[in-house]
């Protein structure tokens, strides 16, 4: 069996890589761009949902929006049905450097794409979403505690 998720790691990180360095200069790093394009698309998103949607644990979102909030990049708003809940907002900041995120994202899939005909790239896009739904059944049933059996 071929290793395509070792491949698919290895993209991303080259591509975590890349962005990282090319943000830097703007003080996101280690992901963050990742949050604030989502908040940025989903403005009153909570972190619960937000973690959900970047797949990653609650503690690492709890981290990287504060890291944003605390670099001015959203602000938290108390959701009025609900106290419990901090309701998450790009500020102008964070609107800024929005599109500068997204040429960037767009640059990115060009160049990883370059010299595939249009219908090869909507074939792998498939194929990739059906291995996020496969792997997401998993990361559902660990994130509830569980352990897999191998």
């Amino acid at each position: 069996m071929k290793e395509i998720l070792r491949e698919i790691g290895m993209i991303a990180r080259a591509l975590d890589s890349i962005s990282n360095i090319e943000f830097k200069e703007f003080d996101l790093t280690k992901g963050q761009y990742s949050y604030l394009v989502r908040i940025c698309e989903n403005p009153g998103i909570i972190q619960e949902k937000l973690a959900e949607m970047i797949k990653v644990d609650r503690t690492s979102a709890a981290r990287a929006i504060k890291k944003l909030e605390m670099n001015g990049f959203i602000e938290k708003k108390e959701d009025n049905h609900n106290k419990k809940n901090k309701k998450l907002f790009p500020t102008e900041k964070g609107k800024t450097v929005y599109p500068l995120i997204i040429r960037e994202n767009e640059h990115s899939n060009s160049v990883a794409l370059a010299d595939f005909s249009e219908r090869e790239t909507e074939s792998l896009f498939n194929l990739l979403q059906r291995v996020r739904k496969n792997i997401e059944k998993d990361w559902e049933f660990v994130k509830k505690g569980n352990k897999r059996t191998y």
